[in-house]
């Protein structure tokens, strides 16, 4: 997997913790820095580690599903993605103004179950795992910071938008993998 098709994959998970993010930032009166800082640690966090957690299972179960392990990266990704885009066109949910643990690790854990079966397609894609995680945690973290200022700023306007553009990212990066590993792209120019 290369840097570009990595960074759109990060930005394609990010974007669920980037809504939520946007509504966090429409539940705060007085918005201040460390409402943006603990919204991305705590989504950042997650999305870097819930991929991790799923590349171990992976590897752990690659041996025996290794003949259709594009199969199950292009499922696993499309359904996310597909998940992503139905809820972008759902009625928006009331988002609790509160920043403390009790509040935030749900939605932490939430937003980042999609990325627990990215890691798993990571196993199977041979991705060099740690920079990867670090990549996803890093755009997260920043994308869920940027989020809650546009929340504040801007109003739920962006919250659909971001959950349908990571719903299609994530569709089209499955599709990729399954064309690439059928090797359609290579048959269809062959043609000409």
């Amino acid at each position: 997997m290369t840097l570009i098709e990595l960074f759109i994959l990060a930005v394609g998970l990010s974007m669920d913790a980037m809504a939520v993010a946007i509504c966090k930032g429409l539940s705060v009166s007085k918005l201040k820095f460390r409402h943006a800082l603990i919204t991305g640690l705590y989504f950042g966090g997650f999305q870097a580690g819930m991929p991790l957690i799923g590349y171990f299972l992976g590897i752990r179960f690659q041996s025996y599903i290794e003949s259709v392990d594009h199969w199950i990266a292009f499922g696993l990704l499309a359904i996310i993605g597909a998940n992503m885009i139905k809820e972008s066109f759902s009625e928006a949910e009331e988002c609790n103004c509160s920043f403390c643990p009790k509040a935030m690790l749900p939605m932490a854990v939430a937003t980042s179950i999609d990325a627990l079966a990215v890691g798993v397609t990571f196993a199977f894609l041979k991705v060099s795992i740690v920079p990867a995680v670090s990549f996803i945690g890093v755009i997260t973290f920043s994308l869920s910071a940027v989020g809650v200022y546009v929340g504040h700023l801007f109003g739920a306007k962006f919250k659909s938008k971001a959950e349908l553009a990571g719903g299609i990212v994530l569709v089209l990066m499955g599709c990729k993998i399954l064309i690439e590993h059928l090797g359609i792209l290579d048959w269809f120019l062959s043609l000409f």
